[in-house]
């Protein structure tokens, strides 16, 4: 489910094809994003799941997966 979500937010950010997003796919190497997508994806993650991660969380953010994990591990915490 996370997964599916986090798609959505990265097609609607990056205007992607969402066949190209896999749990190893990199944000800036395979999908072209800068620093400032990373930072409007990771704030429609915590507007989507309605939870926070923290700026030092936020900057290990690399690829998919990493994110999806971030996801599971601040919905832990709520």
């Amino acid at each position: 489910m996370e997964f599916e979500k986090l798609k959505k937010i990265i097609v609607d950010v990056l205007n992607v094809d969402e066949n190209e997003i896999t749990m190893d796919t990199t944000f800036i190497d395979d999908l072209g994003a800068d620093s400032l997508d990373v930072f409007q994806i990771i704030m429609g993650l915590e507007e989507e799941f309605d939870i926070e991660i923290p700026n030092e969380q936020a900057e290990k953010i690399v690829t998919v997966g990493d994110a999806v994990e971030q996801i599971k591990a601040a919905m832990n915490e709520n």
